[in-house]
């Protein structure tokens, strides 16, 4: 072979060819802040932390959940939220458009964060007992009772409040999660009040015919994809795949965590999320918007992975910056 070949990094960008019947848009809700780095073994700093998501917010993205609300000594990694976001906090008037949702797991952590002076936050219920007992320490009702006060008062403040429901697909202690089960649960989320419902695959063993099923029920009993985000971890390879099925059934949002951080310290089996450069490499190969500088998002991960002593997980990153 003669000449030079362009590297991926020279490259820069995919080809655009789209692909019929998907969204023109895709929001991407970044986790990495905190659904990334919550099982981590490097705790990071308040002040690194708000710069990673200050580059996040500078690469583009206008979701960025910042913090978790949760006692201290559940994830210690998290531990930090009062003293991070009053220095995150200032970016939504730098960035127009930039939300900064936050975890909170009841009614004291919703106390927490609308001190703060949060406009954006999230509880997290799971569609099994199994898990509901070892994340919340209670059945999936005794939390969706616990819920419903954090709900309502936060929609009362003009809050917007996402639901995230766990193990909709698979569970590590029950085994595959009828796709009923999953509408039940979720369904409840929403007429407590979440304007928005994010179906996980927790543990990462979803296909896409689970996921074009799934869709398809909560369809039938009424809830289109208007009203639901997709959460994929890449534990078996089928995160992208899981996405684009779900795009192929209308869902326009979409939650990504940068670099591929993350997992879940109640889910040993959960490996990491869905990194967001791979997310936003398919999302462009489509032609599809997302409003997000893949080059800067990749040199993100690249200085956030280094804060946490390890290379990325993610192969667009590896490409990019290879």
């Amino acid at each position: 072979m003669t000449g030079h070949e362009p590297t991926v990094t020279e490259l820069g960008l995919p080809d655009r060819v789209p692909l019929g019947g998907l969204p023109a848009a895709v929001r991407i809700h970044e986790v990495g802040p905190r659904d990334g780095l919550q099982n981590e073994d490097v705790t990071l700093s308040p002040a690194v932390k708000a710069e990673f998501i200050a580059r996040l917010a500078g690469a583009g993205l206008r979701t960025v959940e910042a913090a978790s609300f949760v006692r201290p000594e559940w994830v210690p990694q998290l531990a930090d939220a009062e003293q991070l976001f009053p220095l995150v906090s200032g970016l939504r008037q730098e960035y127009a458009g930039l939300r900064l949702p936050v975890l909170v797991p009841n009614e004291r952590g919703l106390d927490r964060a609308l001190a703060l002076g949060a406009a954006d936050i999230a509880v997290f219920a799971s569609a099994t007992e199994s898990f509901a007992q070892r994340n919340l320490n209670r059945g999936v009702e005794q939390s969706l009772q616990m819920f419903a006060p954090v709900v309502r008062r936060a929609v009362e403040a003009g809050v917007p409040v996402r639901g995230y429901l766990s193990m909709c697909f698979g569970d590590p202690w029950e085994g595959p999660v009828p796709a009923t089960r999953v509408v039940e649960v979720g369904r409840r989320l929403l007429e407590l009040g979440c304007a928005e419902l994010s179906l996980g695959d927790t543990i990462g063993t979803g296909t896409p015919g689970q996921v074009a099923a799934l869709l398809d029920e909560f369809a039938d009993t009424g809830v289109g994809p208007e009203r639901l985000a997709v959460h994929f971890h890449d534990t078996y390879g089928q995160a992208l795949a899981n996405t684009l099925a779900a795009l192929q059934r209308g869902v326009s949002t979409v939650d990504a965590s940068a670099g591929g951080l993350g997992g879940c310290p109640y889910a040993k089996s959960a490996t990491g999320n869905l990194a967001t450069e791979d997310l936003v490499w398919m999302l462009h190969g489509l032609g599809i918007e997302t409003g997000v500088d893949l080059g800067a998002l990749a040199a993100t991960s690249t200085w956030v992975a280094a804060h946490l002593g390890r290379p990325s997980p993610s192969r667009a990153v590896r490409a990019l910056t290879g």
